[in-house]
């Protein structure tokens, strides 16, 4: 694709920007050729914006490992080993890695990120399709997820986490803000969020739910240790924790709000060490089985 000034010109680029490619490329430049002399400039910040405009491509870079200050590729990218970036690593398409990745300010892609070892970004993580990972991840901002997220250890999110379908994790999940999730959460470890956590389906932990403010799921909650909030606990049917189930003060706990009053002896069973204080909805069930 070759970018003329006056086609970058429509889409209202910021002065300074748009002065910077008259002086260097004033007959124009082809686009990733373009990408890339604004991120050897130091302009990374302009050749994101520029992806945003222009979109992907389908051209596919194949290395062996990456080391650079920051990557912004409108295609797919696929590397065999590591990859290891300063800043942004931007990507149009596709992201598969046989090693791991670091990135020193967000890693975000247009489609899958699909990643053999383990995924660290000092700032923001977003796939623009789904997350597929064979060791952990850790984010120091928010991560984003527009489909299915897999990982066979542990998740750690220093901002929100919003997920755009189901989600399975190997080990523990923390996140710093609020989780919401369009499908279920698989969790074969602990559960701890600094703010709420909302599921449109089910939650099932192997461990503890220990929740920032609300947890609420559409269908059932299951833990294998306790369920704590520090606000109320809401589950659209059953709702059941090894140990105890206990609400923020002055909250309530609530389970078969998805289902009528007449099912709740089946449908809506509240399980734990202990009746929950605050049990507002629900069939007691009494002391989960082990």
């Amino acid at each position: 694709m070759d970018l003329t000034k006056h086609f970058i010109k429509t889409k209202q680029p910021c002065a300074e920007g748009f002065r910077w490619f008259l002086r260097h490329y004033q007959e124009g430049s082809n686009y990733q050729d373009l990408l890339d002399a604004l991120v050897n400039a130091g302009r990374v910040n302009d050749a994101c914006w520029l992806l945003e405009q222009f979109g992907p491509t389908n051209e596919t870079l194949t290395v062996d490992h990456l080391s650079a200050e920051a990557v912004v590729f409108a295609g797919s990218l696929r590397v065999r080993g590591n990859i290891d970036v300063g800043s942004v690593v931007r990507v149009g398409q596709r992201v598969h890695v046989g090693g791991s990745i670091f990135a020193g300010e967000a890693l975000v892609s247009g489609d899958d990120i699909r990643c053999e070892g383990g995924i660290r970004s000092n700032g923001r993580l977003e796939s623009g399709g789904r997350l597929k990972v064979g060791w952990g991840i850790e984010t120091s901002g928010d991560l984003t997820v527009k489909f299915d997220l897999r990982t066979a250890w542990d998740v750690r999110c220093g901002g929100r986490l919003n997920l755009g379908d189901q989600a399975s994790v190997g080990r523990d999940l923390t996140a710093q803000g609020a989780l919401v999730c369009a499908k279920s959460l698989v969790i074969g470890g602990n559960l701890v969020t600094g703010d709420s956590v909302h599921a449109i389906e089910g939650i099932s932990v192997g461990m503890q739910i220990d929740c920032g403010m609300h947890l609420e799921a559409g269908w059932g909650i299951k833990a294998g240790g306790a369920i704590k909030a520090s606000g109320a606990i809401r589950s659209g049917e059953s709702l059941s924790a090894f140990e105890t189930i206990r609400a923020g003060a002055g909250y309530g706990v609530y389970a078969g709000l998805n289902v009528q009053v007449q099912a709740w002896e089946t449908s809506a069973r509240v399980c734990a060490s202990e009746k929950p204080a605050g049990l507002m909805s629900g069939s007691w069930a009494g002391v989960r089985d082990v």
